[in-house]
């Protein structure tokens, strides 16, 4: 997304935001917002954000655009210089805990009395009566079946899908928030997401054999001289391109792989952006 290039205002210039939410999903709703021209302060543990010490270049992205404080909520004077920064702000967004929230006085009821204005995105591991429940983005998966072990995820497919989430529910609570001029609170369950991610999958649409998990011969992976590529050639006027292109009848998936032999992953990549075609070579194998 990159809006910096138009000539106008973005979308969320004068949208002010606390960020408390560390590690991942929270960071890359903050950078999101940032991205969109809100001014977002990020408040720390004195400890650090451990996404820092994980992955610095990373956080340091993340980042980017945004104000970093550390503040021990613990102590009653840095406790209170959140709450300047609250009076100033229309949102808050956390990735803590409700209990641990509600021992700092950050649950929404108390909030709401001290910050009436102020509108707040909770980002949680499962929905009520669930919510002190621990998980991460591996737990999650593993619950839904998008996992196949001992292969390790590539990516943080919850977190960034929870992220993205947030920033969703962020802009509904602020403009209900411009309509009644009351803040008003919302959550984020990540094992939510997870689910969601895992419908294509119980659809049966990407199930081993599904149309996109290898029953379709011009949708998967193909072996090339040197490496892999994808092939993602869904619709009908693509399919008809590519078997053109190729000189073949039909798609038959061992004279496409004895078609993808004859040239390089990188040339069938080239040659396929010459024809618009949606095919590209696989990049950083695992």
């Amino acid at each position: 997304m990159n809006l910096a290039s138009t000539p106008f205002p973005l979308p969320l210039t004068g949208l002010k935001a606390v960020s408390l939410a560390i590690n991942t999903p929270g960071p890359v709703a903050a950078a999101r917002l940032v991205q969109l021209g809100a001014t977002v302060i990020k408040v720390e543990p004195p400890s650090g954000d451990p996404l820092k010490i994980a992955a610095r270049s990373w956080y340091d992205s993340l980042c980017r655009g945004q104000t970093v404080i550390a503040l021990n909520l613990k102590d009653s004077r840095e406790r209170s210089q959140l709450d300047d920064l609250l009076a100033g702000a229309d949102l808050l967004l956390a990735s803590s805990r409700p209990s641990a929230l509600k021992r700092l006085n950050l649950d929404w009821e108390s909030l709401h009395l001290r910050h009436p204005r102020l509108s707040f995105v909770g980002i949680i591991g499962y929905p009520p009566p669930l919510e002190e429940r621990s998980g991460h983005d591996l737990t999650y998966l593993a619950e839904t079946g998008l996992l196949a072990p001992p292969q390790l995820p590539p990516s943080l497919f919850v977190d960034l899908a929870g992220a993205e989430r947030s920033v969703g529910l962020a802009l509904a609570l602020v403009l209900q928030s411009a309509r009644t001029g009351q803040g008003t609170c919302g959550f984020v369950s990540l094992s939510d997401c997870a689910r969601e991610l895992a419908q294509p999958l119980q659809a049966g649409l990407t199930c081993s054999g599904g149309s996109l998990g290898g029953g379709y011969p011009l949708y998967g992976f193909y072996q090339a001289a040197d490496g892999w590529i994808a092939v993602a050639a869904l619709e009908p006027h693509f399919a008809q391109r590519l078997l053109s292109e190729l000189g073949l009848p039909g798609a038959d998936r061992t004279q496409l792989q004895q078609a993808f032999l004859g040239r390089t992953a990188e040339a069938w990549d080239r040659w396929a952006q010459e024809r618009d075609l949606p095919l590209a070579a696989v990049v950083g194998q695992i």
